[in-house]
């Protein structure tokens, strides 16, 4: 397990005052510690090839990231109730695969492994990609998708907060359960981050699970966070079981993006496939954000994502652009 910063001038386990001190891979090595695993020695199940599907040129690429989604009056009702919606057919078979193929690429060369199989029971992240990455930065910047995420939170601008490519590899156990507004210091709620499968992704290969409604946060607000062991993990999964908390853990399907608000509790299952679960997930907030007075531990590597800020100012560096409505080129 990766070393938690010094923060010797608080005993506490539950204490997470002060910056995280390491980069952000050594961020997820400690977060996922923190989930509650039954560690069975069950087969991992082969899932066979993927799709042999056309993937799309440039310009055809660059049409369909450009093109409107029908969002239904039904989806933003569902996401306002919910905290979160998942709709199938956001990118279609070829975008997926395309962009899987990429952040397969990027993942190998930066931390040396090989997917799907050759890398067992650890969890991968890289983040802002979109700076050297043209083909990444289109998909992050897409005006479909960042439409979407200002529909949904009902705002006409929103700024990015930062691109994540996370890989759940073969054998790698869950996430644990939490809710946004505990890792990003944004002083809003007018928060979304949108989850894109680069593959579908079967109950085996762990889905992102969902529970709601959104307010359900309020039942575990008093559980105390724990940055040694798996007990507040364990102890939110428990209170929600207890109160038959209402959770969506359904597969997603190729082309099928989910978009989940900061107030909402998710986790995510084991990956008990030979295939790597590659995501890339983006988060967005309502442009004339501030940032929190005392961002913590728990908000990871954040002056890296919104450099030359400071807690109390204005979320709006550099490196987060407006991206609805759209005012660059992808």
């Amino acid at each position: 397990m990766t070393a938690i910063p010094d923060d010797s001038a608080h005993d506490s386990v539950t204490d997470v005052r002060g910056d995280w001190s390491g980069d952000n891979q050594d961020w997820w090595d400690w977060y996922v510690s923190l989930a509650e695993n039954d560690r069975s020695a069950a087969p991992l199940v082969d899932l066979g090839p993927l799709p042999d599907v056309a993937w799309p040129d440039d310009a055809e690429l660059a049409l369909e990231l450009a093109e409107p989604f029908e969002l239904g009056a039904d989806a933003v009702d569902a996401f306002r109730v919910n905290g979160f919606v998942k709709l199938p057919g956001v990118l279609s078979p070829g975008a997926t695969l395309r962009l899987r193929a990429e952040l397969k690429r990027l993942l190998e060369a930066t931390c040396s492994v090989s997917l799907d199989g050759g890398v067992k029971d650890c969890f991968l992240s890289l983040e802002m990609v979109w700076l050297d990455n043209p083909l990444v930065r289109r998909f992050v910047f897409s005006p479909r998708i960042a439409k979407i995420c200002a529909d949904l939170l009902g705002v006409d601008r929103v700024r990015l907060y930062h691109d994540n490519v996370l890989s759940k590899e073969p054998g790698c156990g869950r996430t644990p359960w939490h809710h946004d507004d505990h890792h990003f210091p944004l002083d809003t709620h007018d928060v979304v981050t949108t989850w894109i499968a680069a593959q579908a992704i079967p109950i085996a290969m762990g889905p992102l699970a969902f529970a709601g409604p959104i307010d359900t946060h309020r039942l575990v607000a008093g559980v105390p966070f724990n940055k040694t062991d798996t007990s507040y993990d364990r102890h939110v999964g428990q209170l929600f079981r207890q109160h038959e908390v209402a959770v969506d853990e359904s597969p997603f399907a190729l082309g099928e993006a989910s978009f989940h608000h900061n107030l909402n509790f998710h986790t995510a299952g084991p990956n008990r496939t030979t295939r790597s679960r590659i995501v890339l997930a983006n988060t967005f907030f309502a442009d004339g954000a501030r940032i929190v007075a005392d961002p913590t531990i728990v908000s990871g590597d954040w002056r890296k994502f919104m450099p030359g800020c400071e807690p109390g100012g204005l979320a709006e560096s550099d490196l987060n652009p407006v991206c609805w409505p759209a005012e660059r080129s992808a």
